[in-house]
């Protein structure tokens, strides 16, 4: 009755079958991992997902996490059941009602009850065993007789002629006593065994704990970058109603401009008009006296317009402004990446070359953001590099976490990455990575490279793409370079515990050139 109410417990509920690879969902429900995922994928496009016990919903497809307790009851419950139908062996004699056996006679190859084995030993000297209905592997093959030695030399276990024949002269022991050895060395593997595999078992925990971990923090990831393109699209609409409320604006102000000049102009229209009929009138006097003696008309000289000076025409002024537009959307625009940078905890430092330090070989651009390999020379200066075409940024990073974007125009040999302002002018030393006061990543001949103490690293992805990305987390002592191409690749993190205040530094011979593009 227990066994079946066991049984019951240890089965899966889509298949009715005992568990197999059972896996375990968040609400705790246990499934065959073969059936759950057929469900999961048979669930797959209908929106959501749900437990098949309980009807627990999942908006996102579960993680299946192996229940491995679980599995080894359900091994040790189908290796008992095994056992006990193999052991229900019946006394060969009882024949009217199957009685169990308890022994079986190696010589007579029958299984006895206890009532028949005693008739049996009182008759006869011969070796019992356990009950079993193969007798034939506790036999010489070739003598066909009992075996009862073990010979270490062959891995054999022999009958009585067998120490006269082939096996002559060989060091052999008793068959239970090389039975009891054998265990010894058994237990004495199984004690070495246990440690490993407790080992192991520590290891998959933990792994199991770390993916817990990595899933929980990239679950909350989601949620907030998620939560930051709402508010982009909320800034986006923001802006968008800024800058139309702004054309509007302009509209509404030009068009009231405009409006009122119409209205002035048909006020002169209409005056004009009046003055024309008057005249068209006085045309039509044929009385010298009266037409000459009329006041109220007077005659303009040839070009003048009395119609207010304009002309009704409207001013340069007077037009949409589209400059004022543009500013308005690009400072929209602006906070918004400002908002999500720090959002993010991002700080985009500007970064700038130091003309005093460059290389006298090193041309730097007048806005300070290129650096070219130039045949022309520069003037000598103290805080130079004298033997490497290398340069040093302006700012000094020294706390937070920062990200910029470099370009290489893929000629010549480019490396950059970050020093110490404390770094060698000269010599060997002064060279970026090969020190312990610089880090770079290097281009050159079509591979990556990250150099630190002169110690230097392949990296096995290629160039694809010409601009690259750096983050830098001064607290964290993490700086990581990544191409930006699409999807971006993470080539290169180094974990280093700052003690100085950080330059950018750029490296460029044979014609390269690089551009900060922050």
């Amino acid at each position: 009755m227990a066994s079946a109410e066991l049984r019951a417990e240890l089965n899966c509920s889509i298949c009715l079958s005992l568990y197999t690879d059972p896996v375990s969902l968040r609400c705790g429900h246990n499934f065959c991992r073969s059936c759950i995922v057929s469900v999961l994928d048979a669930q797959e496009g209908a929106g959501g997902y749900s437990c098949p016990d309980c009807r627990a919903e999942y908006p996102e497809r579960p993680a299946l996490e192996k229940n491995r307790k679980l599995r080894n009851i359900v091994e040790r419950f189908s290796s008992t059941q095994t056992d006990m139908e193999e052991t229900r062996i019946f006394c060969a004699y009882c024949t009217k009602s199957p009685v169990p056996a308890v022994k079986s006679c190696l010589q007579c190859e029958n299984t006895f009850c206890n009532d028949h084995l005693i008739v049996h030993n009182k008759t006869l000297d011969h070796m019992l065993i356990d009950p079993t209905r193969s007798f034939g592997n506790k036999k010489c093959s070739h003598h066909k007789k009992i075996l009862e030695y073990y010979c270490p030399q062959d891995s054999a276990c022999l009958c009585a002629s067998c120490l006269v024949g082939e096996h002559r002269g060989h060091l052999v022991e008793l068959l239970d006593e090389a039975f009891e050895k054998k265990k010894k060395e058994l237990r004495k593997y199984l004690d070495e065994l246990n440690p490993q595999k407790a080992d192991i078992q520590t290891r998959v925990q933990n792994l199991q704990d770390h993916k817990g971990k990595i899933q929980e923090k990239a679950s909350d990831k989601k949620k907030n970058i998620s939560k930051i393109f709402m508010d982009i699209k909320e800034q986006v609409q923001m802006a968008e109603k800024k800058a139309l409320s702004e054309v509007s604006r302009q509209e509404e102000k030009i068009v009231s401009q405009i409006s009122d000049l119409i209205k002035k102009l048909e006020i002169q229209e209409d005056e004009l008009s009046r003055k024309m009929l008057h005249v068209e009138e006085m045309c039509r006097v044929t009385d010298p006296i009266r037409l000459l003696q009329e006041h109220d008309i007077t005659v303009c000289s040839h070009g003048a317009d009395d119609t207010g000076g304009d002309g009704g025409q409207v001013s340069s002024e007077e037009d949409l402004d589209e400059v004022l537009m543009s500013l308005t959307l690009h400072r929209s625009m602006r906070d918004i990446v400002t908002n999500v940078t720090s959002e993010l905890g991002v700080h985009v430092p500007d970064i700038l070359m130091d003309v005093d330090t460059a290389h006298r070989r090193v041309k730097i651009s007048e806005d300070l953001k290129t650096a070219t390999a130039s045949e022309e020379e520069n003037k000598e200066s103290p805080g130079r590099f004298v033997n490497y075409s290398q340069v040093l940024s302006r700012c000094v990073l020294s706390s937070g976490r920062h990200y910029w974007e470099v370009e290489w125009d893929q000629i010549g040999d480019c490396a950059f990455g970050l020093s110490y302002r404390s770094m060698a002018r000269h010599g060997k030393q002064s060279c970026i990575g090969y020190n312990d006061k610089s880090w770079c990543l290097d281009m050159h001949n079509g591979e990556y490279k990250v150099w630190h103490k002169s110690e230097v690293l392949a990296l096995s992805v290629k160039p694809t793409c010409p601009t690259l990305g750096v983050f830098l987390d001064y607290e964290v002592g993490r700086l990581s370079f990544y191409e930006l191409c699409d999807p971006i690749r993470h080539l290169h993190t180094f974990t280093v515990s700052f003690t100085e205040p950080l330059h950018v530094v750029f490296y460029v011979n044979h014609g390269a050139s690089v551009i900060i593009r922050s």
